[in-house]
């Protein structure tokens, strides 16, 4: 006879040891222990071990079991989680613990979010007596950032879409490119030299570039000119920058460059001598730039063979013997040039060129500067601001003396009236050689510089500009005034600076006074 059925509710602990623990009416459930680790579902009951066949009591209607758990419960399509089996219920309040190395980086969040939506959320508690497949037991779809399907994210995926942080400021460890790093200067304006093409009315007819080179002649390379030719020193309280440009109407014709300039030093230390001479060819001949060079040549060796007696007459101020000196070397240089055209066949006045010298020593506690010279060209100095023409001008009332000028009456105290020259020209006598053509005058000023000038020597090419254009001063005047001596390339692009009606070479020398 079979032993009556225990009381819902009244096993204890060993109870379930029997075969019938497992076949009464199922309880209602109170709150769940907490999970522990997940563990498999359980088999059911007559997969059992210890369940045989008659061992199950047949179960009522009023009292329904608890359904046999499946074997997983269907889940939607998802990238794999890390997790070996699903999770089971899990009490209320408790909050799935993620381990640390599972968590990507954190990425800012946005203003919205937070911070647990980075955390998996935990799945629901199912109902009492509710089975594991049911509807209820799986969470609601929800759309995250993180989770376009609703489905949990893979942390683990590098792949994983992750929301897109908003706009920040860029980070300390890289620099702002619009901020200069701190060992670069910064900009100033008002040492920035602007830089012009031309001034004046308009645009000047030639090009700006050379066209076309001069002609060649395979014995005699030794005659080409080059187009530019730029040099510079500094010595004491002075910086030299010299220049010589053929003109823009040369550059256009295929034609030499009537202009020579020389710079040379001589003696050594305090006691150098430093010599700048340019000279222009006479126009419209073919051996124009070969006078020219020739003629700074002859200077050259005359003034480097008394540089010392020079150098000591500059810083002892003696300028009546360096006007004489330098008159006398100037006259030998001219006069061998004379005779080089007479050499050559030439007439003198084809072969011929004006001359154009500044001499100034390396004696920083000298700071006198002396110009010579004969024929055309410009003298000027850049004094605060101001441009002034310094050149030395000549006598201007030369030959004898004409009618209202310095004349005799034109009758005598008694009445006479006396014969008066009309002017008329006397053809010359055949007998007589023929006067020679007159010379220009020979020019010398020997000034005092002071800190802050600029002496600029030229010839026509750039005086005439200087003193026609206005805009020419002014521009230059900004170039110099300020930032100290330019460099080779800004003193070169500053003399090329061109001016519609003046194409002729230019040959420039600057000395900036410290």
């Amino acid at each position: 006879m079979a032993a009556p059925a225990a009381a819902p509710g009244s096993a204890g602990p060993w109870a379930g040891a029997g075969p019938s623990a497992s076949a009464g009416p199922s309880v209602p459930a109170g709150p769940p222990a907490p999970a522990g680790p997940p563990r498999p579902a359980d088999p059911p009951a007559s997969a059992r071990p210890w369940g045989g066949a008659g061992s199950a009591a047949p179960a009522g209607p009023s009292a329904p079991l608890d359904p046999p758990r499946p074997a997983a419960p269907p889940t939607p399509a998802a990238p794999p989680t890390p997790a070996a089996f699903p999770p089971g219920p899990t009490p209320p309040g408790y909050r799935a613990e993620v381990p640390p190395s599972a968590v990507a980086p954190p990425a800012p969040a946005p203003p919205t979010a937070s911070p647990a939506s980075a955390v998996p959320a935990a799945v629901p508690p199912r109902p009492p007596g509710a089975p594991l497949d049911t509807p209820a037991a799986l969470p609601p779809p929800t759309a995250s950032p993180a989770s376009p399907s609703g489905a949990q994210p893979d942390t683990w995926a590098p792949h994983t879409p992750a929301a897109e942080p908003p706009a920040a400021a860029p980070s300390p460890t890289q620099p702002d490119l619009s901020v200069p790093a701190p060992y670069e200067p910064a900009p100033v304006a008002s040492q920035e030299r602007p830089s012009v093409a031309h001034v004046g009315s308009g645009p000047p007819t030639y090009d700006a570039e050379p066209t076309t080179l001069p002609p060649a002649d395979p014995e005699g390379l030794d005659d080409l000119v080059s187009d530019t030719v730029l040099d510079g020193a500094r010595y004491g309280t002075s910086t030299l920058r010299a220049v010589s440009v053929r003109g823009d109407s040369a550059r256009y014709r295929g034609e030499p460059r009537r202009d020579a300039l020389l710079t040379a030093r001589f003696g050594t230390a305090e006691q150098a001598l430093v010599l700048v001479a340019m000279a222009t060819g006479a126009r419209a001949t073919p051996g124009a730039h070969r006078a020219a060079a020739e003629a700074c040549r002859w200077i050259g060796r005359a003034v480097g063979r008394s540089h010392a007696r020079l150098a000591e007459d500059i810083r002892a101020a003696r300028r009546g013997d360096l006007k004489s000196g330098l008159h006398r070397l100037t006259d030998r240089s001219l006069g061998k040039l004379r005779a080089s055209a007479a050499e050559q066949g030439v007439e003198p006045e084809d072969y011929t060129a004006s001359l154009r010298c500044l001499l100034l020593t390396a004696d920083p506690e000298c700071r006198t500067r002396v110009f010579f010279g004969v024929g055309d060209g410009g003298l000027f100095r850049l004094r605060d601001g101001e441009w002034q023409d310094i050149e030395p001008r000549t006598g201007d009332t030369v030959g004898e003396p004409v009618v209202g000028f310095g004349s005799l009456p034109h009758e005598t105290p008694e009445g006479d009236r006396l014969t008066m020259d009309l002017g008329i020209t006397t053809p010359p006598s055949p007998y007589e050689p023929a006067p020679a053509p007159p010379r220009a005058p020979f020019r010398f000023r020997a000034s005092v510089a002071r800190p802050g000038d600029t002496l600029l020597l030229c010839t026509g090419g750039l005086a005439d500009p200087l003193r026609g254009e206005p805009g020419l001063c002014e521009h230059l005047t900004t170039r110099w005034s300020t930032g100290g001596p330019p460099g080779l390339a800004a003193f070169l692009a500053d003399t090329q600076v061109r001016v519609k009606g003046y194409a002729d070479d230019r040959t420039a020398a600057a000395v900036w006074e410290a």
